[in-house]
């Protein structure tokens, strides 16, 4: 049975912020490492069931309880648009982070009415800006290149070229995290592009994809630092991982808190697994098989808000 966590965490933020792609389409500069990118089988559909797919998904959540704050995005060169938690986090204590991204044309997603909205709705005292190691070929693409344990200050980052030891050594100085970086491959021995593919940290558990990482000591002492928190570890397996398993997030409703995934991904969960993240979250999967071409899921479309609201 069902039994939502009520009690308060900043882990899950009760507000996101999404982008609805007017032209969306499968991203040909990130092919190169993203193994979990797919070409669409009717390409003249693609754009049309992307956006019809977030538009469902934004209204699934704001019945939740969710705060959407809804973008649009009606270019045509900025086809990975509809994933904003790479280019911008945001932290408690009113302070926002502008990250600097590998592909060229993912760089064209920072929007100043983004930020705008944030000042204008939210407590926002800073903004860090790193985008500007992009020159020196320094990425560090936000929360996907990152999972952030907000309870345990602890940046889990899985190396890669999205992910350069510099800019996540400056970040966690900034931002008073620990950084636990570890190698990670799919089951074709590739490095995972993103460490929000194989890792999602709830207040209450963990789901992770623990065969991804192929060093027995690195993969022993990150279960420690889970346990040691009070979670549950839930292992994922590589073909869970395969079908998004791991990029999910979870947000914070009046009801209680919840499980955005996507329908792919609940799909493969084991009863087991389910029961377990049913103890303090309420699953709700969300489809969107045509976004998930692009090589990322629910997670990677949500930028979720850890600042204070404004009074009206």
């Amino acid at each position: 049975m069902t039994r939502p966590s009520h009690r308060p965490s900043i882990q899950a933020p009760s507000a996101v912020v999404m982008i609805r792609p007017h032209h969306f389409t499968v991203n040909s500069q990130t092919a190169t490492d993203n193994a979990f990118q797919r070409s669409p089988a009717n390409p003249h559909q693609t754009a049309h069931s992307a956006y019809n797919e977030v538009s469902k998904m934004a209204e699934i959540l704001t019945k939740e309880g969710i705060k959407v704050h809804l973008f649009e995005d009606e270019g045509t060169t900025t086809p990975d648009s509809v994933f904003p938690n790479n280019w911008f986090s945001t932290h408690a204590g009113g302070h926002v982070a502008i990250y600097p991204m590998k592909p060229k044309n993912r760089r064209l997603e920072r929007r100043s009415d983004i930020i705008e909205l944030l000042k204008s709705h939210y407590r926002v005292q800073d903004i860090i800006d790193y985008s500007g190691l992009e020159a020196d070929g320094l990425f560090l693409e936000g929360t996907g290149a990152m999972v952030l344990d907000h309870l345990d200050r602890v940046a889990y980052a899985a190396r890669s070229d999205r992910t350069d030891p510099i800019a996540l050594e400056r970040f966690c100085t900034h931002f008073n995290y620990e950084p636990m970086a570890f190698d990670a491959v799919d089951d074709n021995g590739n490095a995972i592009y993103h460490t929000n593919v194989l890792m999602c940290i709830a207040t209450d558990f963990v789901l992770i994809g623990l065969d991804c990482i192929p060093d027995q000591a690195r993969r022993n002492e990150i279960i420690a630092r889970f346990e040691a928190s009070g979670r549950t570890v839930i292992n994922l397996t590589m073909e869970q991982i395969a079908s998004f398993a791991g990029n999910t997030i979870e947000l914070k409703s009046p009801q209680g808190h919840i499980l955005a995934l996507s329908q792919t991904a609940f799909d493969v969960l084991r009863p087991d697994q389910l029961a377990i993240i049913k103890q303090s979250t309420k699953p709700v999967a969300l489809p969107i098989p045509t976004i998930e071409l692009a090589g990322g899921s629910v997670r990677c479309t949500l930028a979720g808000i850890h600042l204070t609201a404004r009074l009206s």
